[in-house]
């Protein structure tokens, strides 16, 4: 008999995962998909010919752990089992899996942000390419991000954090949900809240509106890179509180983001509003945080994952590929065991089985 340690490790999180097939044609346990899928995306696959390859090869190692009257899946019976599964129920599992562990910081960050799969299009079936929208904690289509956020904060323990969403997220459906589930909100504002916009400007032009502004400024040089960032903030105008259409808006904020790259000056102002006190340097730690997404999820996902040449377009397998790399990024994100940079890690994982678990349970047992 196989020993059940492997297996342990993912079913109370993906052990309910309702199977999409119908009972006469399963040869392959789902559970087992999932276990393959998992361990094969941290160990370098990035797709399903190559989690089938993986699998493959370690097909005496998993028959350690995992019943294969069957042997391996092919990877056309991933691709399609994947592009019939719910993401929903996926998403669920996966974030029962991630649930237990949370940074070990006063108030954690958790920054909202949205990618487009390229690979995902096909113009052949008309089919646009695929926008997710993460969850990332720090430390279809674009418009579709302003429905998806409210769906993702319902499953979400986000109860003393502070939520950054970027400004396609600047809605007060989405503040109040925000505030519902118990944690604060800095939220980026651009021209699609252009009122709004405009009188954060002005307050911080200088017609006396905003007193008490605090400001704070950083300076950062790396690779012949100058980057300064001047954070403002200040108490939310009575004017805006009183209207009472942002729930517990107790702040606005202003960045200007300057670089200097070889000579050449770049500039970027950004406006915010808040649901916490004016204290800039809080203010500062989230926006800081929020452009971290850009860096250590959406750059990780291309670089480390070759994401955007992922040619994966069925159905709902692109969302659930999505979202195994995102979990296998957390993995390796977080995993302490593996002294490397996300590429070391993945090949270590690959080619060492006993790396390959040693991170899996190393994450599990926090």
């Amino acid at each position: 008999m196989p020993s059940s340690s492997l297996r342990e490790l993912f079913t109370p999180h993906f052990g309910k995962l309702t199977d999409p097939r119908i009972n006469r044609s399963k040869r392959h346990e789902l559970l087992n998909l999932v276990i393959l899928a998992v361990c094969a995306t941290l160990g370098g696959a990035d797709g399903w010919v190559d989690i089938a390859r993986f699998a493959r090869a370690k097909l005496t190692f998993f028959r350690q752990f995992l019943d294969l009257p069957n042997g391996i899946p092919s990877h056309d019976t991933f691709g399609r089992v994947f592009a019939r599964l719910d993401p929903g129920a996926l998403l669920r599992c996966t974030q029962s899996w991630l649930a237990g562990f949370r940074a070990a910081v006063d108030r954690e960050l958790v920054a909202i942000d949205g990618k487009t799969l390229r690979g995902s299009f096909d113009s052949a079936a008309a089919q646009q390419p695929l926008h997710l929208v993460s969850a990332w904690a720090s430390q279809a289509q674009k418009s579709n991000e302003i429905t998806a956020i409210p769906a993702l904060l319902e499953l979400l323990d986000l109860k003393g954090c502070i939520v950054t969403i970027d400004a396609m997220g600047c809605q007060k459906d989405i503040a109040a949900a925000i505030r519902a589930r118990q944690a604060d909100y800095v939220l980026a504002i651009k021209d699609n809240q252009r009122i709004l916009h405009q009188f954060v400007q002005e307050t911080f032009g200088g017609d006396g509106r905003a007193p008490a502004v605090r400001c704070y400024k950083t300076v950062e040089r790396s690779h012949g890179r100058q980057e300064t960032r001047e954070y403002v903030v200040a108490a939310a105008p009575a004017e805006l509180v009183r209207k009472n259409q942002w729930k517990d808006v107790a702040s606005i904020g202003m960045v200007l983001r300057t670089r200097e790259v070889n000579g050449k000056l770049s500039e970027e102002v950004v406006c915010y509003l808040s649901s916490l006190p004016p204290k800039v340097k809080t203010f500062a730690r989230a926006v800081r945080s929020h452009w971290g997404i850009e860096n250590r999820l959406h750059w990780s996902l291309d670089v480390t994952f070759a994401e955007d040449q992922s040619r994966v377009r069925k159905d709902h397998a692109p969302a659930n590929l999505g979202m195994l790399r995102r979990l296998t990024l957390s993995l390796l994100q977080q995993d302490t065991s593996v002294n490397d940079n996300l590429r070391g890690k993945r090949l270590s994982a690959g080619w060492d089985e006993s790396v390959l678990l040693k991170i899996l349970a190393a994450f599990c047992d926090k």
